[in-house]
């Protein structure tokens, strides 16, 4: 005999609230597990390809291991070091860029500058708070990175996990499906498919963008002969699963940055712009229509309050678990609405159950 529908809603609100706390309180620690099962599920679909080419679970994950360890020291060895220098030079540019862009309104626009004025103060303000901002970020990747242990740690236990977890991921998957509810095994999984397609659909549909996106950025203004072309286009390519984000801070840095470099060749800065314009026909005519698709579900309003939210609640653990959980909330919230239409509280006396009745 299945519980009390009141019952089931009180213990799956605790296995919610402890989920909550163990959240709240371990998030930290959990980094690596997390970022190992999200690499895991990236990657998975590989895995199942190559076994279908006829090689074993064992013989897929390692090749994967060994191709992805290639990748990585190539990165290592090329990319990392030019981009790594490249932020470096950007966090000391800025600044001066700053100033100059300060001289340079002083000059033309000394009204804004006037003592005790109304725009004075709001620039003031503006400054300040992005310099509070500012000391504040770094203070916190200070306090999050100072340990050189913890970082090594991070990126021995993130690999192994992923091997492990991508290695027995179909048991897991398989015996999770035995300990679901009887009475609401076909739902579960009606809803778990669904989720599922969603996340493969924009996370790994997304990545794929970003990744695409990030390489045209950075290779055509590396091109072009913009300074800093390297980190602005890892910077747009970061940021772009969230629609039209990536072209706003990337192209405005890069024109900024083109400004400040070229003033005066209005031929180059032209360029410059030219190609985030360009960047975001492809991506939003061919790119994500085709990589991503239209039937995802995560409007970019739902998926800023996610990451909002759970960055709030649960630091960057939270960020990293926002968009499956808004995923699955809104999955969730459309199975609801389904189940509300079809109810009597909204059909009334013409539900056909209803009218079966009276008819009997």
């Amino acid at each position: 005999m299945a519980l009390p529908a009141k019952k089931q809603f009180k213990y799956w609100g605790i296995a919610a609230l402890i989920f909550s706390i163990v959240m709240w309180s371990l998030g930290d620690v959990l980094l690596p597990f997390v970022l190992g099962a999200a690499i895991a599920y990236l990657i998975d679909p590989i895995a199942d390809r190559l076994e279908t080419m006829g090689l074993s679970r064992a013989a897929s994950t390692a090749v994967i291991v060994v191709l992805s360890m290639l990748v990585f020291l190539l990165a290592l060895l090329i990319v990392v070091p030019t981009l790594i220098n490249q932020m470096i030079d950007l966090t000391e540019t800025l600044p001066k860029a700053f100033r100059d862009l300060r001289a340079f309104a002083q000059t033309h626009f000394p009204s804004l500058f006037t003592e005790g004025s109304r725009a004075q103060q709001t620039i003031a303000s503006i400054v300040g708070t992005l310099q509070g901002k500012g000391i504040e970020l770094v203070e916190g990747i200070a306090g999050s990175a100072a340990s050189l242990l913890n970082v090594l740690v991070l990126f021995i236990i993130v690999p192994v996990v992923a091997v492990y977890l991508l290695l027995d991921w179909d048991r897991m998957i398989a015996r999770v499906d035995e300990l679901l509810p009887r009475d609401h095994a076909p739902v579960i999984r009606r809803l778990m498919a669904q989720i599922d397609a969603v996340l493969a659909s924009f996370i790994r549909g997304m990545g794929t963008v970003c990744l695409i996106l990030g390489s045209y950025y950075a290779i055509t203004l590396m091109i072009v002969g913009l300074n800093f072309g390297l980190a602005v286009g890892f910077i747009a390519g970061m940021v772009t699963f969230i629609p039209y984000l990536g072209a706003l801070i990337g192209g405005a840095l890069a024109i900024g940055l083109a400004l400040f470099q070229f003033w005066g060749d209005w031929w180059s800065i032209g360029i410059v712009g030219a190609i985030f314009a360009f960047g975001q026909v492809i991506e939003g005519n061919y790119l994500t229509p085709k990589l991503v698709g239209n039937s995802v579900g995560l409007h970019p309003v739902w998926l800023l309050l996610a990451l909002s939210v759970f960055g709030a609640l649960f630091g960057f653990v939270g960020m990293l678990v926002a968009v499956p959980l808004a995923a699955a909330l809104g999955v969730v919230a459309r199975f609801l609405v389904e189940q509300y239409l079809d109810s009597r509280l909204y059909q009334g006396l013409e539900h056909p159950a209803l009218q079966q009745k009276d008819e009997s």
